[in-house]
């Protein structure tokens, strides 16, 4: 009976081994989980990555666009700021208004400079061209021949130069035909001649035309 009972017990135990895998198999098992489980985490770390990625553009899209709106909205300020100046500034009577200045044009004729004087007291300047438009405006303003502008000769160190009598140097030419040329003595300008030159005169108090003040 003892032999018989152990050939039971051995064939009862058989059935028990065969159910554990082999070596090999479990060790191929866990070299996939732990690949599965690196590329698992590379992925995240890639998306966690992305992410983060996206959130710093959209952070800095965020920023441009505050820097943007406020440009935009401090030119609107801007622009107002200076519409209600031109708006809100009235000229004296007797004066014209033209962009953000006002002129006064002479009915008598007199030098250039007590013509210069005249602005002056008025608290102003003779005209000073700053651009084709204005100049325009200025020849259709004084329809009575030429009048005095702003521009005559200044010495500097050894060299004569055409400047404006706020002191600014002569740069852009606006006139259609015609060049000043450098000056050759002490002149003044007065503006214009039919041809629409510019006309220079020397010093004289003999020479009088009318004379447009800007202020």
């Amino acid at each position: 009976m003892e032999d018989g009972d152990q050939d039971n017990e051995s064939q009862q135990a058989e059935p028990h081994s065969e159910k554990k895998l082999p070596a090999g198999r479990n060790s191929s098992f866990r070299v996939f989980t732990v690949s599965l489980g690196v590329l698992y985490l590379l992925i995240l770390a890639g998306i966690i990555t992305r992410y983060i990625s996206v959130t710093i553009e959209n952070n800095q899209l965020h920023i441009n666009f505050n820097k943007l709106s406020n440009s935009y909205n401090q030119s609107q300020t801007d622009m107002k700021h200076v519409q209600d100046k031109i708006a809100g500034k009235s000229c004296p009577e007797g004066w014209k208004r033209f962009g953000c200045s006002c002129y006064f044009k002479s009915i008598e004729k007199k030098s250039w400079s007590d013509s210069r004087r005249d602005c002056q007291s008025r608290g102003s300047h003779l005209i000073i061209f700053n651009s084709k438009e204005e100049q325009d405006f200025a020849m259709e303003l004084n329809n009575n021949g030429e009048f005095w502008i702003g521009l005559w000769t200044v010495l500097f160190s050894t060299k004569l130069k055409w400047t404006w009598v706020d002191g600014s140097p002569l740069k852009e030419r606006f006139w259609a035909t015609g060049e000043l040329g450098n000056p050759k003595g002490w002149l003044y300008v007065s503006c214009c001649d039919q041809q629409l030159k510019l006309t220079q005169s020397s010093f004289s108090y003999k020479v009088h035309r009318h004379w447009i003040c800007e202020k």
